[in-house]
């Protein structure tokens, strides 16, 4: 009794903490329902490279992961798609293009030295010090006020940097930007502190440029090149006509799935459906801590294992009509009609995990999404359909006989008596007959 007094505390705790989540942290919607750009990118063969390897493909979507961090854009997701190709969704952006613009360019930033070729001209050749040795860069401003990119670069480029102007003092250094030469100044001295500075030119940089600039030099250069070749746009108005579809098939299934529970196993099913709404608040609380990005594709998992769910009450509700049909107590009844459902309710919520595992590992963003909610909802419900239930019952129900058989959809004449321990007579007894 105490113990079943225990969980009972444990639940309630659980519920109580589940709602303040479910109050207190935002939920993530994803793409389809929040709107955003969904694009593809196709990586593109340098000259120098006979064919792309996952290695590369790798490297590609770690930059583009890189690129869209730096953009500040939340929940987006980059991933594999085929050989050579990348998706990339970004929910709730305003500006599309924008993104695009920064998923496509690369920001090379080079420094070269002056040297005779072979007809006897000066010509700009690397120095090895590019922007690969950058740390960061930063918004800055020059002696008379222009808008500059500042660069800090890191230990390996302060060497390289420091070693390179001590070399060319008294020789000019070009800074050449996206393969456009920005300047060359003379080198007075060595510069030792690991910063430099890219004025643009004569013209010089606005400011627009200025941060559009920093922003993809800390984003990191591409390792290869990489083409948008398909852009797909979803609105908001579209992604919330969604959610209130989904909201009202949520609502009218649980409310008919509840309401079967209710006429079919009368009492027992009214702990069910208590246990059921349990679970919604539990896995909804578990979606927003984890967090989990919610689509169309996942609302449907969580759906799908509202169903999960209420099959394991349906087999554990049957088998305990069974016992007290055989003229069990309630108590052995209930006990007898969760341990023999349980194998029957582990096996087929195993299979379906399994598969959602197979699903997760194989399927495209959309599948992964409706795997990853289904297996959670399938991993709750077999917690509230056996511990909740079970809990709930012992305590309503009791010990005794079933008094009233309605509670379970049962008549009396369905009920049979079970084998009553009486003394025999001593008489009797003697003679070998048993009472």
């Amino acid at each position: 009794m105490k113990n079943r007094k225990f969980m009972l505390l444990f639940i309630l705790g659980l519920v109580a903490v589940s709602i303040v989540i479910i109050l207190t942290k935002p939920t993530k919607l994803g793409l389809d329902l929040i709107g955003g750009s969904r694009l593809v990118l196709e990586a593109q063969k340098p000259a120098n490279v006979s064919k792309i390897t996952d290695e590369m493909m790798n490297s590609l979507q770690f930059a583009i992961e890189n690129r869209v961090n730096k953009l500040g854009v939340a929940e987006t997701l980059v991933q594999r798609v085929g050989e050579d190709r990348l998706l990339v969704e970004i929910p709730n952006i305003s500006d599309p293009q924008k993104a695009k613009e920064y998923l496509g360019e690369t920001a090379e930033l080079e420094f070269k030295e002056q040297k005779m070729g072979f007809n006897g001209e000066p010509t700009w050749v690397s120095t090895g010090l590019s922007g690969k040795d950058l740390s960061k860069a930063t918004v800055g401003t020059d002696s008379v006020g222009h808008w500059t990119v500042l660069l800090q670069f890191n230990d390996k480029g302060s060497k390289k940097f420091a070693d390179l102007t001590a070399r060319l003092v008294g020789k000019p250094m070009a800074i050449f930007f996206n393969g456009e030469l920005q300047s060359a100044p003379v080198i007075q001295e060595p510069i030792l502190g690991g910063s430099a500075q890219i004025s643009g030119g004569q013209e010089g940089f606005t400011i627009e440029e200025v941060r559009k600039n920093v922003d993809l030099l800390n984003a990191g250069a591409l390792p290869i090149p990489a083409k948008i070749i398909e852009e797909n746009s979803v609105g908001p108005t579209l992604g919330l006509d969604s959610i209130e579809k989904s909201k009202i098939a949520g609502m009218v299934g649980l409310a008919l799935v509840m309401l079967f529970m209710l006429i079919y196993y009368r009492v027992p099913g009214i702990i069910a459906n208590i246990a059921l709404l349990i679970y919604g608040l539990i896995i909804f609380a578990i979606f927003k801590v984890v967090p989990i990005t919610l689509t169309l594709a996942g609302i449907a998992g969580f759906i799908l294992s509202i169903g999960m769910a209420v099959d394991a009450n349906i087999l554990i509700f049957e088998r305990t009509k069974e016992e007290l049909k055989a003229g069990r107590t309630l108590f052995t009844a209930i006990n007898a009609g969760f341990d023999r459902a349980f194998t029957s309710i582990f096996d087929s919520n195993m299979t379906t995990i399994i598969t959602c595992m197979i699903l997760y590992l194989l399927g495209t963003s959309i599948v992964k999404g409706f795997a990853l909610t289904l297996a959670i909802g399938v991993m709750v419900s077999m917690f509230t359909a056996i511990t909740v239930t079970k809990n709930f019952m012992h305590l309503l129900f009791g010990t005794g006989q079933l008094k009233n058989p309605g509670w379970f959809g049962l008549k009396k004449e369905q009920i049979k008596k079970m084998f009553e321990v009486a003394d025999t007579d001593p008489r009797k007894a003697k003679l070998g007959v048993l009472d």
